[in-house]
């Protein structure tokens, strides 16, 4: 469960297989905050509501009872037509409106049949709740290529351990000699590109949760990738640490001045840019 804001109204919002639903009944209290369920029984009396959920439904639902539709469409309309939710669901088998129990309970939509509601309500109202779940969109978008980045350095580092396990680890060592090893080697990552190693920004950082990957942009992230496919090569090639370190610092640099493309921005190995 989420929930947004529009125009001071709390709309409750959660997704199903990706699909987002969006609470109608907190929709309708923008309208009638004493009877929200009156307010959804005489949308759904309309004999555009039934056709629009019909569309819906025959598009996006294989399972939808056709005949059952029909007979809701034929009395649509009509002063004795009445219609809820629930009835709805139940009769023609329906997954575009949802009815949820409890707390959080209440009516909910999916997104396209929400905003139509939402218009039918107050066509103000639909244009800032559209503004909103756009805004909410574009978040989820950058959280997610953010993940991506951070998966993607993870597989990376598998690549560069194993590097790490043929090239520096005697087979004579302990297991905890080889954390050790792999520790001092994340650390060589560490200070190539973020100037301190694990410990270090942990003591600097006591009250921060995760470490100091965790905490990186999604352009370091970029960067720290590669910085881990180059290591494993160098270690292949059986370059000495400090050389190394050496090395992928002036890489670190060179490729966070593309990235950010801001020459006045501090840069990593802690050089300015003049």
């Amino acid at each position: 469960m989420a929930k947004i804001n529009v125009m001071d109204n709390g709309i409750m919002l959660y997704s199903v297989n990706t699909e987002s639903y969006v609470s109608i009944t907190d929709i309708a209290k923008y309208k009638n905050s004493e009877a929200p369920r009156d307010i959804i029984k005489n949308w759904m009396r309309n004999k555009n509501t039934i056709e629009l959920l019909g569309l819906w439904e025959r598009i996006h639902n294989p399972d939808f009872k056709q005949v059952e539709f029909d007979l809701f469409r034929n009395d649509a309309g009509y002063n004795h037509f009445v219609l809820s939710p629930k009835k709805w669901i139940e009769s023609t088998n329906a997954i575009g409106i949802q009815s949820k129990a409890g707390r959080y309970g209440g009516t909910f939509a999916h997104v396209d049949i929400a905003l139509e509601f939402a218009s039918w309500v107050s066509v103000e109202f639909k244009f800032y709740l559209l503004k909103e779940f756009q805004r909410l969109k574009e978040i989820d978008a950058k959280e997610l290529d953010w993940s991506v980045k951070r998966s993607l350095t993870k597989i990376n580092y598998r690549i560069h351990t194993d590097a790490i396990k043929e090239h520096l680890i005697p087979a004579a060592l302990g297991k905890q000699q080889i954390a050790k090893v792999y520790a001092t080697e994340a650390d060589v990552l560490n200070m190539a590109l973020f100037g301190v190693t694990a410990a270090q920004w942990r003591a600097a950082n006591p009250t921060e949760k995760g470490n100091v990957r965790d905490h990186a942009n999604v352009m370091q992230l970029v960067c720290l990738a590669n910085l881990e496919n180059l290591n494993a090569l160098f270690v292949s090639d059986s370059l000495p640490q400090p050389k190394r370190l050496q090395r992928l610092n002036e890489i670190a640099i060179q490729q966070m001045e593309l990235l950010t493309e801001d020459k006045r921005l501090k840069l990593p190995g802690g050089r300015n840019e003049k």
